[in-house]
């Protein structure tokens, strides 16, 4: 493709609400398989994989970490260094941050920055228009992809583009960036043939990021250099000096640098490009039946067409509905009209001033070591079941609240519980009283499942003292 090495920067750092309830803040949408066999995080990763391209550096929130790395693992991702924020702050500190970690290793390295929850289907056509972007970049040049319309789509930012770029085919002149339109404008700019939809990807030097926002937006650059100088690193993980970071102002890239500049570029590209940004969106990539319906999981549909009905293992029937949308997980569902798409976001806000934890938490939830979920929970005493990878362990911890039971149901557990040491297999079980220190680990080849009932006066979360842990928490 090109003789320049190519790092790519991912950033994981958004929740996807609008994909609720399937997309939380606990486990957002690019962790998730929605275009594909492939989480979209990983697809992404495995699209910048080969001689050309540098292991990847992905950024992404210090509660996601290691979902991130053992996504990446189970896709042969090797090398990958995950850049820690301690909180989202926009795009342009991710950025901006990736720019000055990437010019530790490789001053002037070229950039290919993408999102990590974008679903592509002609990966050859996006290497085609990487290797169009990388002359420009090293002209100087941020360039942006523009992907072709396909309709008078209103979820979308628009780039309106300029001439040819001198010296760089393919690439043209960067006009203006242009919000969100409405349904009229947007067949406009269609009819027009000069708008093109913001990807969201950009191709330039890292030193050209830095400069440009050194320039339009100094207070990031400022506030990020001094976060990555005060870094703390462990295993493949960069972890952002907090307050240094925070310095930093929230702001987007577009906004910070794309709208300023005048060394903007644009490469138009069909690439069968999707943000995957609404249910809508997903219906619209999604294989169909012959009425227009797209469904996953255990579903049944009598009358119904151009509907998009997902569940996560309940049965689920629909008779009769015209474009809507229904999606059934454990914990909770949501019905609408395809059309309402965008409103998703408003739902979730409005239950999480209600303070329900399904707005930003799933019944499973995922730690470095595997996963846990709720099954039943009473005043005193509530009952998981706990997956633990093979190899893994739980830290070594103690509780002031509450005594344990684990019953082994599948794999080989090993228990050590105030320096005894128990294994334990299939349907063998362990008391663990209130205060004993405890740790659980998977000696085995296969995942080790347990349940586990509590019983006690307070069964939250964080009565958990740390005393040991593997992972480097609290």
């Amino acid at each position: 493709m090109t003789t320049t090495t190519i790092i790519p920067v991912i950033l994981s750092g958004g929740t996807g609400s609008r994909l609720w309830p399937l997309s939380r803040e606990a486990y957002p949408k690019q962790f998730w398989p929605l275009a594909g066999r492939e989480t979209m995080l990983a697809a992404t990763a495995l699209r910048a994989q080969g001689p050309d391209f540098a292991p990847p550096i992905v950024v992404c929130n210090e509660a996601h970490r290691f979902m991130a790395a053992e996504q990446l693992r189970a896709a042969h991702i090797e090398g990958a260094r995950i850049l820690l924020e301690p909180a989202g702050r926009n795009s342009a500190p991710a950025v901006a941050a990736a720019a000055v970690l990437a010019e530790e290793v490789s001053p002037g390295a070229v950039l290919w920055i993408m999102p990590a929850d974008a679903a592509i289907t002609d990966v050859p056509a996006l290497h085609a228009a990487l290797a169009l972007a990388v002359v420009a970049a090293q002209m100087g040049r941020i360039v942006t992809f523009g992907m072709r319309p396909t309709g008078p789509e209103t979820g979308f930012g628009y780039i309106e583009s300029g001439g040819p770029l001198e010296g760089a085919p393919g690439v043209l002149t960067l006009g203006r960036f242009v919000e969100k339109p409405d349904a009229a404008t947007a067949q406009r700019f269609v009819e027009g043939g000069r708008h093109l939809w913001n990807s969201g990807m950009f191709v330039a030097r890292a030193d050209t990021l830095l400069r440009e926002m050194e320039q339009f937006a100094p207070a990031v650059p400022a506030a990020v250099r001094a976060a990555v100088a005060q870094a703390s690193r462990d295993l493949d993980f960069v972890r952002l000096d907090g307050a240094a970071f925070m310095a930093a102002p929230s702001v987007s890239i577009d906004y910070a640098v794309m709208e300023r500049t005048a060394n903007a570029a644009v490469v138009p590209a069909a690439l069968g490009w999707s943000d995957v940004g609404s249910w809508d969106a997903l219906w619209q990539i999604a294989a169909k039946d012959a009425q227009g319906n797209a469904t996953q999981g255990p579903v049944h549909l009598v009358g119904a067409t151009n509907c998009y009905v997902r569940s996560e293992g309940t049965l689920t029937g629909i008779v009769g509905l015209e474009d809507a949308v229904l999606v059934v997980t454990d914990d909770a569902v949501l019905a609408m009209s395809r059309h309402h798409a965008q409103d998703v976001k408003k739902l979730v806000e409005q239950l999480r001033a209600a303070g329900l934890k399904q707005a930003t938490e799933h019944r499973r939830m995922y730690r470095p070591w595997g996963h846990y979920e709720g099954l039943i929970q009473g005043s005193r005493f509530q009952v998981k079941q706990i997956s633990v990878r093979p190899g893994s362990k739980l830290s070594l911890q103690k509780h002031f609240h509450r005594a344990e039971h684990w019953v082994v149901v599948n794999g080989t557990a090993i228990v050590e519980r105030d320096g005894e040491r128990i294994m334990l297999r299939e349907n063998e079980s362990v008391y663990l009283p209130l205060g004993c220190v405890h740790r659980l680990e998977n000696p085995g080849k296969i995942p080790l499942t347990l349940i586990e009932v509590q019983v006690g006066s307070y069964l939250g979360e964080d009565d958990i003292v740390r005393i040991e842990d593997t992972y480097g928490r609290a």
